[in-house]
């Protein structure tokens, strides 16, 4: 027989408002690859790419933010399995 821990999944408590473990994960991951994002833009091709086709920080800030929608997006609707 499995025994399993009672983990709880608030993180924090301030008064009304919890931070759950699976809201750090994203700013985590979020925050990761936004600096992969960067650092990989610093390098060739990326760093000597000119004109339309050089991309930029936004074009990093773009994609995370289009991509960890589309993530948060498909886990809920997995939940909703």
């Amino acid at each position: 027989m499995l025994i399993h821990p009672v983990i709880d999944p608030v993180a924090l408590r301030l008064g009304p408002l919890a931070i759950h473990w699976y809201g750090i994960t994203y700013l985590v991951a979020f925050g990761l690859f936004y600096w992969l994002a960067l650092q990989r833009l610093r390098h060739e091709p990326y760093a000597s790419a000119q004109g339309d086709a050089a991309w930029r920080r936004g074009v990093a800030a773009d994609a995370e933010l289009s991509g960890g929608g589309g993530g948060r997006r498909w886990g809920r609707l997995r939940e909703a399995w």
